[in-house]
């Protein structure tokens, strides 16, 4: 494969929160933009087989940090991985993909259509491996450390109890960076192990916004002014705020209006941009 950059560990533009990892690469094949290796980056991984939930929330998380100006680093595997890329894309947003091959022996077609549209959109993707190196049961995990230490907040979305993404977590934390999970139902099996991470102590992901804070970033509500409101738009907006998410029937029950104006109300704000619907859903647009 053309145009692969070699970073070596002791070049100027080897990122430096990499460097400071345990066990960091010595080197890193690079194709694509490479200043992309020192902005704000927040990796979201996840499991393969994921559920719809997963799907939508992986793409609703890639189109928000996207809009915020923020990169997003996965594994490229297939579920929630390419679905936060694919979130992301959509957004026009930024996306760094971490290989466990060489770039040039990447996987699924599905997956290479992806590297491929990241790339064109100027993204990154990046392995520690030289270009031919085949991927093997022992280079995903290890590259799991890479996708953390790229980054500086990891989102699991989903996992399963012997998920993969449980690994990245574990790399997460070793190295220092905040790791988040998504909430999911209690009989799930794809949210065993997000859930278990949560009652672990961490930080479950509830409103996308304060991660983004967190990491010292800024919302778009933050730096722009949001269109003018009445009085019924900024209740709803508040509603909206304050549960991230919430359908139209608990809208309805936080503000007391009428479910007629509630629908006609929201119709408008998506016009403005204000909100936007998504799999049932209300969300602040961003």
């Amino acid at each position: 494969m053309k145009d692969i950059q070699v970073i070596d560990i002791k070049s100027a533009e080897y990122p430096a929160k990499l460097r400071d990892i345990p066990d960091p690469p010595g080197q890193l094949f690079c194709k694509g933009d490479t200043s992309l290796l020192n902005t704000k980056s927040v990796a979201v991984v996840g499991s393969r087989k994921n559920t719809v939930y997963g799907k939508n929330v992986a793409l609703m998380i890639g189109k928000r940090f996207a809009g915020a100006g923020i990169t997003v680093t996965s594994g490229l595997a297939m579920g929630i991985d390419a679905f936060s890329h694919e979130g992301a894309l959509e957004a026009d947003g930024k996306v760094i993909g971490v290989l466990g091959s060489g770039i040039d022996v990447m996987g699924p077609r599905r997956n290479r259509d992806l590297m491929n549209r990241g790339l064109e959109n100027g993204g990154l993707v990046v392995s520690e491996y030289e270009p031919g190196y085949p991927a093997s049961s022992w280079t995903f995990p290890a590259r799991n450390r890479i996708i953390s230490g790229l980054a500086e907040a990891v989102v699991i979305v989903e996992a399963g109890l012997n998920s993969g993404s449980l690994i990245t977590a574990k790399h997460a934390a070793e190295q220092g960076r905040p790791v988040y999970a998504v909430p999911g139902n209690i009989n799930s099996q794809s949210s065993i192990g997000t859930n278990l991470l949560i009652r672990d102590g961490v930080t479950p992901l509830v409103i996308i916004d304060d991660l983004i804070r967190d990491i010292g970033a800024a919302t778009k509500k933050d730096a722009v002014s949001r269109p003018d409101m009445d009085a019924d738009e900024e209740r709803i907006f508040e509603v909206v705020r304050l549960m991230s998410g919430p359908t139209v029937d608990e809208i309805i029950r936080g503000t007391g209006f009428d479910p007629q104006l509630v629908n006609s109300l929201l119709t408008v704000m998506e016009i403005k941009g204000i909100i936007e619907s998504y799999a049932g859903r209300i969300y602040i647009s961003q």
